[in-house]
């Protein structure tokens, strides 16, 4: 085993000590009397079993992907290794069935594919089959998960990229009513402004206003001295106005000889 790569190693002694735990689990489950404890055992080493039957996979692809660096020996020695991985865990999985079918218990397969009646190919053990047979029957059943892990990508993968579009376009959103509020603001700055500067304006023309009511009023008082002075110049209450000529009358009496 020296010529294993440090993956397979890793592999391999996950596989060993899963083996080791299924050993103690049945010589425990042999104790058992309870038949709802032995059930729960069983549910618990059915577990341990589908977990090996993973590494295995695992263990056959870094197989194949080493496959061309390694000589021939050594890839027949990995085979054989696997090969003999596939008839332990096919011995437990027999084991398994015999203390289920005592507890009238359905009967379940370690290698039964999703939505797929395998039975018969399962029903197979290691006493009864082939090293070829194994072989092929594990390879068959490690494709079939493969497929199905491939589609669990893809639905996965599917889901990331809507998760994806879906947080841009939250993102984009933000970022237009994130404009929107600071178009708001401006526009209510600028009323506020436009308010401030309309107050100003009343203000300036109620200023004008108030300054041409009063020149009227002064435009409108002279002219009324004017009309008196002119109507009745003998009257002396009304005061003269600097700049008006004075009366004729009195030019008049300038003109007469003394």
């Amino acid at each position: 085993m020296a010529s294993m790569s440090e993956e397979l190693a890793e592999i391999d002694g996950q596989i060993a000590d899963i083996f080791r735990a299924l050993s103690n689990g049945f010589q425990k489950l042999e104790k058992i009397k309870d038949s709802n404890r032995q059930s729960r055992q069983l549910e618990e080493l059915t577990g341990k079993m589908r977990e090996c039957k993973r590494l295995i996979k695992e263990f056959d692809r870094e197989v194949k992907d080493l496959e061309y660096k390694n000589d021939p020996d050594t890839n027949k020695m990995l085979n054989e290794k696997k090969q003999s991985m596939v008839k332990e865990l096919n011995s437990y999985v027999a084991l398994k069935k015999q203390y289920a079918s005592n507890l009238d218990n359905k009967r379940v397969d370690l290698f039964e594919g999703p939505g797929e009646g395998l039975a018969e190919d399962n029903g197979l053990l290691a006493s009864s089959m082939t090293n070829q047979q194994l072989m092929d029957n594990g390879n068959r059943m490690m494709d079939e998960t493969d497929q199905a892990i491939e589609r669990s990508k893809k639905v996965v993968n599917d889901t990331v990229n809507v998760g994806t579009e879906t947080a841009a376009a939250l993102k984009a959103q933000t970022e237009q009513m994130s404009r929107i509020v600071n178009e708001l603001d401006s526009i209510h700055f600028s009323i506020k402004k436009a308010s401030q500067l309309v107050k100003e304006i009343g203000r300036q023309v109620a200023t004008d206003r108030c300054i041409m009511a009063l020149l009227f009023l002064i435009v409108i008082g002279v002219v009324a001295v004017i009309i008196v002075k002119l109507v009745n110049p003998h009257n002396k209450n009304i005061p003269d106005i600097p700049g008006l000529a004075p009366p004729v009358q009195s030019r008049r009496l300038l003109w007469h000889p003394i």
